[in-house]
């Protein structure tokens, strides 16, 4: 019987560009906490790990260590209307259906909360395409790549040979190795590619056009 071939996909510099809404919601967390951060702050750098890890390095900058309260503002203020401002990247719709019509399983595996993920691409109109969508959970259990995907392998019965994680950060790279999948980095997100190889990804693709056949190409060598 041939094996049962699995996509794992991030979701932030992946499949969307959602700097713009992150971006509001980090300003209005520090505000929330009484600080008077720069409009043009550049959150780039700290998107894709942990929201915890993102707004502690942000907050020491002002000697401020309630790293709690700044991400339960910035929770509020991003379910409100921050997760709607973000972009689907070009070619990334015909590289979902490209991948569901060759027959793979897709799964979304972001470090984003599962319920904001979820509303997103549903507002998108990409729902239908994920066999399953997975982030990370309230207890912060699966805040971390190596968790949440050990995690997505064991709740969807995925063998992690056939299967492959597709990101554009370290974080990605570093968390499938954990669990022995593949990776690929993809060069159109936040992650730079000296990062992306820095980390030993396994392949890279430079735009959204090549990501379908680059994925087929190496599940089903």
């Amino acid at each position: 019987m041939s094996p049962i071939h699995s996509v794992l996909l991030d979701l932030d510099g992946t499949l969307i560009d959602s700097r713009p809404g992150i971006a509001a919601s980090t300003l209005a967390a520090l505000r929330s906490l009484g600080h008077t951060p720069d409009d043009t702050l550049d959150v780039t750098a700290f998107i894709g790990p942990p929201l915890q890890d993102m707004l502690r390095v942000l907050l020491q900058a002002h000697g401020d260590d309630r790293v709690d309260d700044a991400v339960a503002a910035y929770r509020q203020h991003y379910g409100d209307t921050g997760l709607f401002d973000c972009a689907l990247y070009p070619g990334i719709r015909d590289a979902l259906q490209a991948m569901h019509d060759a027959g793979l399983r897709i799964y979304l595996a972001t470090s984003k909360r599962e319920m904001f993920a979820r509303r997103i691409l549903e507002h998108l109109g990409l729902a239908s395409y994920f066999r399953a969508i997975h982030g990370s959970v309230p207890s912060g259990a699966l805040d971390h790549k190596p968790e949440l995907l050990a995690h997505i392998l064991a709740e969807r019965n995925i063998a992690a040979p056939d299967s492959l994680m597709v990101g554009d950060r370290r974080h990605d790279v570093a968390g499938a190795h954990a669990v022995r999948m593949r990776s690929l980095g993809v060069l159109w997100g936040y992650g730079s590619r000296d990062e992306l190889e820095a980390a030993g990804a396994d392949r890279l693709v430079e735009n959204p056009a090549d990501l379908a056949g680059t994925v087929l190409a190496m599940l089903r060598r």
